[in-house]
């Protein structure tokens, strides 16, 4: 009986890398898994072969894909020249604004990329310095190693230098909240909040500002017109197993880039 279960055990364990190596592995930025998710279910429906998409950040997609930890990473940033090994390749596949959003109550509509910049700096701190109330602005943001953060941060001028290190320049009184779903709660739940989020991630629980007079929409992204935008990076290395390749090719596919646009991303090609 021992020797059934030892050979059971055995062929148990030949077997298992082989269901795994079947799965295709995704992970990073929380913004690019809302869309990800989406093209996976589709692929799965469509060729039987699994998925499986976490979102865990876009410096943690962007090490899993250079280490092979998973098979393909996220970024809704942009990656540094030392964030990747020549064989780690990027894959632009789709395109995003970052909206900047306030609660549903609130009279302000549109800031200038300057407004925003010093309510995140912590240089302008009342609503009715920018047409609101009089009101305390509460500044909400994303978590450290957030793509959308590291996106929203290098847009708007919100980095600076200290001793020769790049650090962040967003006031220290901001609220943090991790993932697009936390930062719409808070700001939906305070009337005096702004905070920013992935512009498909918007709902009508909020209300996404106009920036420099320019509406955050597809088609003003598209054209280069609305400035707070950021692409949506797969990273996969050149020895990424067939499966992940195909889920790629996929998502670079006519269906695969109609589903980015039905859910609210640019299509790139």
């Amino acid at each position: 009986m021992k020797k059934v279960i030892g050979l059971l055990t055995a062929v148990g364990l030949m077997t298992a890398p082989l269901v795994q190596a079947s799965t295709v592995t995704v992970s990073g930025s929380t913004s690019v898994a809302h869309v990800m998710e989406v093209l996976a279910e589709n692929y799965q429906n469509t060729t039987n072969k699994s998925v499986e998409v976490q979102g865990t950040g876009s410096s943690a997609g962007i090490r899993a894909a250079k280490d092979g930890t998973s098979m393909i990473g996220m970024s809704s940033r942009n990656i540094k020249p030392n964030e990747l090994t020549p064989k780690t390749k990027e894959i632009v596949i789709a395109r995003d604004g970052i909206a900047a959003a306030v609660n549903k109550a609130n009279p302000v509509k549109d800031l200038t990329q300057e407004q925003i910049s010093k309510i995140y700096r912590g240089e302008i701190k009342n609503w009715s310095e920018v047409g609101g109330e009089a009101r305390p602005i509460v500044v909400v943001t994303r978590e450290n190693g957030s793509g959308t953060r590291g996106a929203f941060e290098e847009i708007m001028d919100l980095q600076r230098s200290v001793n020769g290190h790049t650090v962040t320049a967003i006031t220290t009184s901001a609220q943090v909240g991790n993932g697009n779903g936390m930062i719409k709660t808070m700001v939906a739940n305070n009337p005096y909040a702004i905070g920013y989020i992935s512009l498909g991630s918007v709902d009508d629980s909020l209300n996404a500002l106009s920036v420099n007079g320019v509406a955050a929409t597809d088609n003003n992204i598209a054209a280069g017109d609305y400035q707070i935008a950021r692409p949506f990076i797969a990273l996969m290395n050149d020895d990424a197993p067939a499966t992940a390749k195909s889920f790629i090719e996929y998502i670079m596919s006519e269906d695969g880039q109609r589903i980015v646009a039905e859910e609210g991303y640019i299509r790139v090609q």
